[in-house]
């Protein structure tokens, strides 16, 4: 029998949109992760927005 895990918490990537949900590896700063994915990550670095950066905003 498979095991479910319907009720982990969701966010939202900011650069590919997609949702993602919480994983094991993230455990401990579940609340720091913004990206899905390595991908993202660099595409949003490359991209010149990272708002993991404080003080980079687009006001």
């Amino acid at each position: 029998m498979a095991h479910r895990k319907p009720h982990l918490p969701e966010k939202i990537c900011p650069v590919c949109g997609r949702p993602f949900r919480w994983r094991k590896k993230w455990e401990r700063d579940w609340d720091a992760v913004i990206y899905c994915s390595e991908r993202c990550r660099r595409q949003a670095r490359s991209s010149g927005r990272d708002p993991s950066r404080p003080g980079d905003c687009d006001s």
